[in-house]
């Protein structure tokens, strides 16, 4: 090889370098300005309603009995619990077993990195990325996260519009049966993708398949590259759906991460209830988990990180005919602190840790 190839080489692999880096620094600016929109958001919402309710802005806790305070806090561990126990089920019906130390970082950096990324696209990567650290094999974790997810969403999106139906005040309305439809076609929508990404593995390999070769075209990588990462990805989406087969014959293990689901999903939009019962002026519990479950299935498409902003409004919206305005923005701030907040600041700190913890054994 003359000094020119040579040299020639050592520029290309500088640059591809440089290329890595620059897309790895951009990745985690992204990051950074979508957790300061989720903070900016988060906080803006509740004092907007309270100025909008022309009120001032005021978080109160003295409606909290102690036995309301215990009620919550007993949901919030089954709500953590479930949470980590319908994934585990999971893996384990595809023959993985994780620890519990494992299982509670899965659990909270899922929710971290969920409501830092629009549509909470970014738990599923984060949590496979924790799975590959526990041996897990790439299409296995995919696999895994994926069917966790789906068991979620049929639940969510198959009530839904049934709720705009029967739901006081939806069900009094037209424009409740126009909803109604229009949520039913997402849901059905939304499914049918998540179907084809489930079962349709020859789908699968022709996306990825003209994705390769789109790149190669634009230069963006090498031929060898294309091939190389098209042998590797093709083994797991292989391996995704085997899994996903393998997984549907669980028999006790699946049945019992439905009912973690189940079970999950409950304590979740439960919160509300105990919160409302605890200022004294009750909603009924079908009404509060049923005004909840839409006001989830809303956040889905929300372009927001988190369904920041999105998330409050509604329930303010929502519950603003069942509880006093003065106590509505404590109500929500409560809500979002047990649900989301303090579950991401355990993430945030579960992050940090393994994040210096590299640094210092790569050092």
């Amino acid at each position: 090889m003359s000094e020119n190839e040579g040299s020639d080489g050592t520029v290309a692999s500088n640059r591809k370098d440089f290329s890595a880096n620059v897309i790895e620094q951009i990745g985690k600016l992204r990051l950074v300005l979508f957790a300061l929109l989720f903070v900016s958001l988060s906080v803006l919402a509740p004092v907007f309603i309270s100025k909008g309710l022309g009120g001032d802005f005021h978080v109160g806790y003295g409606f909290l009995s102690l036995r309301t305070v215990v009620c919550l806090l007993g949901l919030l561990v089954v709500y953590f619990c479930c949470d980590g126990l319908r994934l585990f089920y999971v893996l384990r019906s595809m023959g993985y077993r994780i620890p519990l130390v494992g299982l509670a970082k899965l659990v909270f950096v899922n929710i971290f990195f969920s409501n830092i990324t629009p549509m909470a696209t970014g738990g599923g990567f984060a949590q496979i990325w924790y799975l590959r650290r526990f041996g897990v094999p790439l299409g296995t974790a995919t696999a895994a996260t994926t069917l966790r997810t789906f068991l979620a969403t049929v639940c969510i999106f198959g009530v839904s519009p049934f709720l705009l139906l029967f739901l006081h005040p939806f069900s009094t309305s037209l424009g409740g049966g126009i909803l109604s439809l229009g949520f039913a076609f997402l849901g059905i929508v939304y499914l049918f993708l998540f179907c084809l990404a489930l079962l349709k593995r020859n789908w699968m390999i022709f996306v990825l398949h003209r994705g390769l070769n789109l790149l190669c075209r634009t230069k963006v990588i090498d031929r060898a590259r294309a091939v190389s990462w098209r042998s590797k990805a093709v083994k797991e989406i292989v391996r995704f759906s085997r899994d996903i087969r393998r997984c549907s014959r669980g028999g006790a293990d699946i049945l019992l991460s439905v009912v973690c689901t189940a079970v999950f999903l409950m304590a979740l939009f439960s919160f509300p209830f105990f919160l409302l019962r605890g200022t004294g002026y009750p909603v009924p519990y079908l009404l509060s988990v049923g005004l909840l479950i839409l006001t989830t299935f809303i956040m889905y498409f929300s372009p927001t990180p988190g369904g920041a902003g999105f998330a409050e409004g509604l329930f303010g919206l929502f519950f603003l005919s069942s509880i006093p305005s003065s106590e509505l923005v404590s109500v929500i701030v409560i809500w979002r602190f047990l649900t989301i907040y303090l579950g991401m600041g355990i993430g945030f700190l579960f992050t940090l840790t393994d994040l210096f913890g590299r640094r210092r054994c790569g050092a």
